[in-house]
């Protein structure tokens, strides 16, 4: 009989093609990547927002 605990589930990920993708840099330290042709003044915007969210 197999012991249940010690089993152990295998997790993948797996990561985005970059080749796909086009970076947005927000300032020094911080890019997103949006797919191609998708506008980056809209992205910018939104990760803005997202980050006024969060501040408590």
């Amino acid at each position: 009989m197999r012991n249940m605990i010690y089993d152990k589930k295998i997790v993948t990920f797996k990561s985005p093609d970059l080749d796909k993708l086009q970076a947005v840099v927000i300032d020094l330290r911080t890019r997103i990547y949006i797919p191609i042709g998708a506008d980056i003044d809209k992205a910018r915007k939104r990760y803005f927002e997202r980050l006024e969210e969060k501040k408590p």
